[in-house]
């Protein structure tokens, strides 16, 4: 269940780790970034395990349900964004050409979320809070600090995120083709350029957790059982990232920004 903190509407909220094995998923983020867990009981056979850095929330983490699993829904972290009005929302992304995967619905007394699709079919939830906690962890190693989204198709995905959340996604000063996300003044993420997406890769929102040694963390991953997808690479006047594949098969991204010139 995402922090309830009442974040301003369009920002990234929460995210949550689908996994094939729980407790293997939990072992490795805990080794890899120094994360504590809290186990929540969602039922019978149901746990929902909170991750914790310093005291507050990164995400958290469950055992896919068998129909996602039969569904061929792979291992991945989701993406929540803030809203008002989670109905409201589910509504207007269907009239914007994407899909409804899960009607708005309650969760407990915290808060009430969608799960949709935009129209090149990334997924994402939409999370309407319901009273305030604690905030998410930020600016420290191993909390996230920014989301991609990747897919074939950025134009439509421009079109439709703007137009749904109010962002300015732009990308005139970058010759590579990224657009950057502004949620306000906020710069909160990307879309990746068409010729970044991988063929034949369902498009699909990426996370970046914030590291201080881009080569040792992903080196570090790898020995706890990750896959490399996109070696440690340099982004000019940026930072460092590299994209690496969970033991049970979901992706994500580490950044290491670059040093602040004085």
């Amino acid at each position: 269940m995402p922090a309830t903190e009442l974040y301003n509407p369009g920002s990234f909220c929460w995210f949550e780790l689908a996994t094939t094995d729980l407790a293997a998923a939990k072992q490795f983020y805990m080794s890899l970034f120094g994360w504590s867990v809290n186990d929540m009981s969602m039922g019978p056979e149901e746990v929902y395990s909170m991750f914790q850095l310093e005291g507050k929330d990164v995400g958290a983490a469950y055992n896919m349900r068998p129909e996602q699993r039969s569904g061929g829904v792979p291992p991945n972290w989701m993406v929540y964004v803030a809203v008002q009005n989670a109905d409201e929302f589910a509504r207007r992304a269907g009239e914007l050409g994407g899909k409804v995967c899960a009607q708005a619905f309650d969760v407990g007394d915290m808060g009430r979320m969608a799960v949709l699709a935009d129209p090149t079919e990334a997924t994402f939830s939409v999370w309407q809070a319901k009273k305030q906690t604690v905030a998410l962890a930020q600016g420290v190693d191993g909390s996230v600090c920014w989301a991609d989204l990747s897919t074939s198709d950025a134009e439509t995905a421009k079109r439709f995120y703007s137009d749904l959340f109010g962002w300015q996604i732009d990308g005139e000063n970058d010759p590579s083709g990224y657009l950057h996300i502004k949620n306000g003044d906020q710069p909160i993420g990307g879309i990746q350029s068409p010729h970044q997406h991988r063929a034949g890769t369902p498009p699909h929102w990426l996370i970046y957790f914030l590291i201080s040694d881009c080569n040792g963390s992903s080196a570090k991953a790898v020995d706890l059982g990750a896959q490399v997808l996109l070696e440690p690479m340099e982004i000019e006047n940026v930072g460092r990232m590299a994209v690496l594949k969970d033991p049970q098969g979901a992706v994500f991204a580490l950044f290491q920004p670059a040093p602040r010139v004085r």
